[in-house]
């Protein structure tokens, strides 16, 4: 991906097209946000994410007020402006993405409180997790409004200091990491890990349990 000096305003452009192309950002849901040098830089409300210019953006300080505005006026922060502050605040967060990726929702209908699963090589790609290991993502439940997602999602992080993400049921994914690279990265492999779970449950295997060994057989 190439941005302009790894200016936040073009790296956020640049990934709203390429999330848009993976179904992630359709239908002005979704987006991501960054934070540099104590700044925030967030999509407005309501836009098409693939249409997106740089002007658009908001500017925010670390307590999520706005110091710079959309240069066309008119628009309002992103409604996911509080649950990105969740990261930025309790994670410390140097990204967030919101996906509204299909396979993130299916799997928040096939787990009930946290998706988890194990012995899967893409859990390499979360910080902190290896291919032993049991991966966790909370789930809580979606809301009408998504401001009003932002106490149970923060509790959620809090009960799961380890998760990098939360899922929402029937709705999406949110996910983090120490800058937009690492953010990407998590939302690709847990994207993966979503599919790869729900295709898994419905040939039958549990993706929450460890692999039964195999068994040699010895000819006579």
């Amino acid at each position: 991906m190439a941005d302009n000096d790894n200016d936040p305003r073009s790296t956020i452009v640049a990934l709203c097209r390429q999330f848009y192309g993976l179904g992630w950002v359709s239908g002005t849901g979704g987006g991501i946000s960054i934070r540099e040098d104590g700044k925030i830089y967030m999509a407005p409300s309501g836009v098409q994410k693939e249409r997106l210019r740089e002007e658009d953006l908001f500017v925010l300080d670390e307590a999520g007020e706005v110091i710079a505005a959309p240069t066309a006026g008119g628009e309002k922060v992103s409604a996911c402006a509080p649950l990105f502050m969740n990261a930025f605040r309790i994670r410390d967060a140097g990204a967030v993405l919101h996906s509204h990726s299909v396979h993130a929702m299916l799997a928040t209908l096939v787990y009930e409180d946290a998706f988890r699963v194990t012995h899967l090589e893409m859990m390499k790609g979360i910080t902190g997790t290896g291919y032993h290991d049991e991966l966790v993502v909370p789930i809580i439940e979606n809301k009408a409004h998504e401001a009003d997602l932002a106490e149970s999602m923060a509790a959620a992080m809090e009960a799961h200091p380890d998760s990098h993400a939360v899922l929402v049921r029937r709705h999406g994914v949110y996910v983090w990491g120490a800058d937009w690279v690492e953010a990407k990265t998590h939302a690709e492999c847990y994207d993966y890990l979503f599919e790869a779970a729900v295709r898994m449950k419905q040939l039958g295997f549990d993706p929450s349990s460890a692999p039964a060994p195999s068994i040699r057989r010895v000819g006579f």
